[in-house]
C-alpha cells in the first residue's frame, strides 16, 4: 500500500503524521520543537511543492509513506493521483489518502501562514511547531488508525 498524508500546504501535520507512522517520532510523548523541525522539510515547502508527492520512507510493514500538499482541493487531488497510478497500471486501491487537515489548529494555521505565506519565517516557524506539538496527540490517534486499517504486509 501507498499512503499518502495530506494537509493545505503539505509543511505541518502532514509531515508530522507521516514522521509519526515511519517512526522518526515518537508516539508516547509530545516532540520538542527541535524534534518537529528535524523532519524532513518541515515547515520548507511552498507553493511549487503543491500537489507532487513527497516520499518520506517505507514504514516495517513495507508500505510506502508520502506527503501530499493539495490546497483546497482534496477531492481533485485523491482523484487525479488515483487516476494517473491507474494509468501507470497500478490499482488505485492500493492507495489509501488520509487528510490531516482536521487535526491543525488555530496555532498551526497561524504559523504556517506566517511561516509560508507572508515569509516571516523567524516568527512563523516556531509557531507552527509548537501548534503541532499541541495537536501531537490528535496526530498520533490518527496514524494508528490508518496503521489498524492497513493489510499486514505490503
Amino acid at each position: 500500500m501507498k499512503v499518502v498524508y495530506s494537509c493545505y500546504g503539505g509543511a505541518h501535520s502532514s509531515r508530522a503524521a507521516a514522521a509519526i507512522h515511519l517512526g522518526l517520532l515518537p508516539a508516547d510523548r509530545a516532540p520538542r520543537p527541535r524534534d518537529l523541525l528535524s523532519i524532513p522539510r518541515f515547515d520548507d515547502v511552498g507553493a511549487g511543492d503543491m500537489g507532487i508527492l513527497d516520499f518520506m520512507g517505507s514504514d516495517v510493514q513495507g508500505h510506502e509513506v508520502y506527503v501530499l500538499g493539495r490546497g483546497a482541493a482534496r477531492e481533485v487531488a485523491e482523484r487525479a493521483l488515483k487516476s494517473g497510478f491507474a494509468l501507470a497500471g497500478g490499482s488505485p486501491d492500493e492507495i489509501l489518502f488520509v487528510d490531516t487537515l482536521a487535526e491543525v489548529n488555530l496555532i498551526m494555521r497561524v504559523g504556517g501562514f506566517l511561516s509560508r505565506r507572508l515569509g516571516w519565517v523567524a516568527l512563523g516557524r516556531p509557531l507552527a511547531a509548537y501548534g503541532t506539538a499541541k495537536a501531537f496527540p490528535r496526530l498520533v490517534r490518527l496514524v494508528e488508525e490508518v496503521k489498524r486499517k492497513l493489510p499486514a504486509r505490503a
